[in-house]
Protein backbone atom coordinates (compact mmCIF):
# COMPACT_ATOMS: atom_id res chain seq x y z
CA UNK A 1 0.00 0.00 0.00
CA UNK A 2 1.39 3.65 -0.48
CA UNK A 3 0.60 5.99 1.90
CA UNK A 4 0.53 9.71 3.02
CA UNK A 5 0.21 10.59 6.22
CA UNK A 6 -2.41 14.02 7.44
CA UNK A 7 0.13 16.45 9.49
CA UNK A 8 -1.63 15.47 12.51
CA UNK A 9 -1.33 11.59 11.66
CA UNK A 10 3.05 12.35 11.20
CA UNK A 11 2.88 14.71 14.88
CA UNK A 12 1.01 11.06 16.56
CA UNK A 13 3.80 9.11 14.85
CA UNK A 14 6.54 11.33 15.54
CA UNK A 15 4.89 11.73 19.59
CA UNK A 16 4.61 7.98 19.80
CA UNK A 17 0.92 9.39 20.53
CA UNK A 18 -1.85 6.54 21.97
CA UNK A 19 -4.51 8.36 19.68
CA UNK A 20 -2.68 6.78 16.68
CA UNK A 21 -4.40 3.00 16.38
CA UNK A 22 -2.14 -0.04 16.96
CA UNK A 23 -3.56 -0.61 13.49
CA UNK A 24 -2.50 2.02 11.87
CA UNK A 25 0.89 2.07 13.55
CA UNK A 26 1.63 -1.21 12.43
CA UNK A 27 0.73 -0.12 8.76
CA UNK A 28 3.05 2.65 8.53
CA UNK A 29 5.72 1.15 9.86
CA UNK A 30 5.37 -2.50 7.38
CA UNK A 31 8.23 -2.55 5.35
CA UNK A 32 6.12 -3.70 2.52
CA UNK A 33 3.82 -0.15 2.78
CA UNK A 34 5.47 2.96 0.93
CA UNK A 35 5.00 6.17 3.11
CA UNK A 36 5.15 10.14 2.05
CA UNK A 37 5.13 12.89 3.78
CA UNK A 38 3.99 16.07 1.90
CA UNK A 39 6.13 18.81 1.89
CA UNK A 40 2.42 20.65 3.11
CA UNK A 41 2.68 18.83 6.39
CA UNK A 42 6.20 20.20 6.81
CA UNK A 43 4.98 23.47 5.97
CA UNK A 44 1.90 22.94 8.61
CA UNK A 45 4.25 22.53 11.00
CA UNK A 46 6.67 24.96 10.65
CA UNK A 47 3.99 27.34 10.51
CA UNK A 48 2.32 26.46 13.71
CA UNK A 49 5.48 26.30 15.07
CA UNK A 50 6.62 29.75 14.00
CA UNK A 51 2.52 31.07 15.88
CA UNK A 52 3.81 29.08 18.95
CA UNK A 53 1.05 26.76 18.36
CA UNK A 54 3.70 23.51 18.44
CA UNK A 55 6.60 22.38 20.43
CA UNK A 56 8.25 19.49 18.96
CA UNK A 57 11.66 18.12 18.67
CA UNK A 58 14.50 19.99 16.76
CA UNK A 59 14.99 16.93 15.13
CA UNK A 60 11.86 16.01 13.90
CA UNK A 61 12.70 16.30 10.15
CA UNK A 62 15.68 13.60 10.75
CA UNK A 63 13.28 11.44 12.16
CA UNK A 64 11.48 11.34 9.27
CA UNK A 65 14.48 10.64 7.29
CA UNK A 66 15.44 8.00 10.00
CA UNK A 67 11.70 6.66 9.34
CA UNK A 68 12.00 5.86 5.76
CA UNK A 69 9.34 7.84 4.80
CA UNK A 70 9.69 9.37 1.34
CA UNK A 71 9.58 13.36 0.63
CA UNK A 72 6.10 14.10 -1.90
CA UNK A 73 7.22 17.62 -3.20
CA UNK A 74 4.05 19.68 -4.13
CA UNK A 75 3.71 20.09 -8.30
CA UNK A 76 1.79 22.44 -10.61
CA UNK A 77 -0.86 19.40 -10.94
CA UNK A 78 -0.76 19.06 -7.29
CA UNK A 79 -2.03 22.59 -6.92
CA UNK A 80 -4.36 22.79 -9.77
CA UNK A 81 -6.33 19.98 -8.60
CA UNK A 82 -7.10 21.82 -5.32
CA UNK A 83 -9.11 24.21 -7.43
CA UNK A 84 -11.67 21.40 -9.23
CA UNK A 85 -12.06 19.45 -5.50
CA UNK A 86 -15.49 20.62 -4.39
CA UNK A 87 -15.95 22.72 -1.02
CA UNK A 88 -15.65 19.82 1.42
CA UNK A 89 -13.43 21.40 3.93
CA UNK A 90 -12.26 24.76 3.85
CA UNK A 91 -8.22 23.70 5.88
CA UNK A 92 -5.68 24.28 2.98
CA UNK A 93 -3.52 22.33 4.04
CA UNK A 94 -5.68 19.47 4.22
CA UNK A 95 -7.20 20.31 0.92
CA UNK A 96 -3.56 20.14 -0.61
CA UNK A 97 -3.16 16.70 0.75
CA UNK A 98 -6.15 15.47 -0.56
CA UNK A 99 -5.02 16.56 -3.91
CA UNK A 100 -2.10 15.07 -4.00
CA UNK A 101 -3.72 11.42 -2.37
CA UNK A 102 -5.73 11.54 -5.24
CA UNK A 103 -3.02 12.78 -7.79
CA UNK A 104 -0.52 9.92 -6.76
CA UNK A 105 -2.91 7.09 -6.24
CA UNK A 106 -2.22 7.60 -2.26
CA UNK A 107 -4.28 6.16 0.62
CA UNK A 108 -4.59 8.81 2.80
CA UNK A 109 -3.95 8.33 6.53
CA UNK A 110 -6.11 10.71 8.55
CA UNK A 111 -8.34 11.06 11.41
CA UNK A 112 -10.39 13.89 9.64
CA UNK A 113 -13.58 12.29 8.72
CA UNK A 114 -14.13 15.32 6.47
CA UNK A 115 -12.03 14.35 4.23
CA UNK A 116 -14.27 11.21 3.29
CA UNK A 117 -16.47 13.69 1.54
CA UNK A 118 -13.79 13.90 -1.46
CA UNK A 119 -13.94 10.11 -2.34
CA UNK A 120 -10.05 9.64 -2.13
CA UNK A 121 -8.83 6.28 -0.12
CA UNK A 122 -8.33 6.76 3.32
CA UNK A 123 -6.71 4.74 6.68
CA UNK A 124 -8.94 6.22 9.54
CA UNK A 125 -6.98 6.22 13.14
Amino acid sequence: MRLLLDTHVLLWWLADDPALSPDVRKQIASHQNLVYVSAVSVWEIVVKQALGKLAIAKDWADALEEDGFRRLPVTWEHALRVGQLPDVHRDPFDRLLVAQAAGEDLVLVTHDRLLEGYGVPLLAT
